[in-house]
């Protein structure tokens, strides 16, 4: 295995740590490791498969629920914009497919907790109600996916600079 790709999985999988670590609600790695892995695994298959196994195994950890297709969907579309990313990493365009994925997973989920709890009415209003009453936890889950996102790849940036890029003569 070549050092850049040890490298990728091992910041994914220890990154994936978090997750069965005490930490504020919602405040998770989550989103950080979708992107991350569809940003720099050339091999489509990998940038899912790592980060997958990542969530797993931590999953394994933290237990299952009911919506986990929910999760795992909008986990799967946020490694899809880490994948369209790829080509044009940047400060500007990390940070809007942070945004854009908290906000993603945020509807994708809450949908689930509609369809799938019974907590709220199976009618439009109910559907308004289930997304409302996640407002506070989209708060948390975007100040969690926005530091993760910047220690992923600011943390890769500065070892691709430093360690994994042979110094030029």
């Amino acid at each position: 295995m070549n050092k850049k790709l040890l490298a990728l999985v091992a910041i994914i999988f220890g990154i994936a740590l978090f997750r069965v670590l005490p930490h504020p609600l919602n405040v998770s790695p989550v989103a950080a490791m979708a992107l991350f892995g569809g940003a720099y695994f050339a091999d489509k298959r990998l940038a899912l498969i790592i980060p997958f196994a990542a969530l797993i195994a931590s999953d394994l950890v933290i237990g299952f629920h009911n919506t986990m297709i929910f999760v795992y969907g909008g986990f799967a579309l946020t490694v899809a914009i880490g994948m369209w990313i790829q080509k044009r990493i940047s400060v500007s365009h990390v940070a809007a497919a942070a945004v854009g994925s908290s906000l993603l997973f945020f509807i994708i989920t809450n949908f689930g907790a509609w369809m799938m709890n019974g907590m709220y009415p199976m009618t439009g209003a109910g559907l308004l109600q289930a997304y409302v009453a996640g407002i506070p936890f989209f708060q948390n889950s975007l100040l969690g996916d926005l530091f993760f996102v910047s220690v992923m790849f600011g943390g890769y940036a500065l070892l691709q600079n430093r360690v994994l890029t042979p110094k030029g003569i």
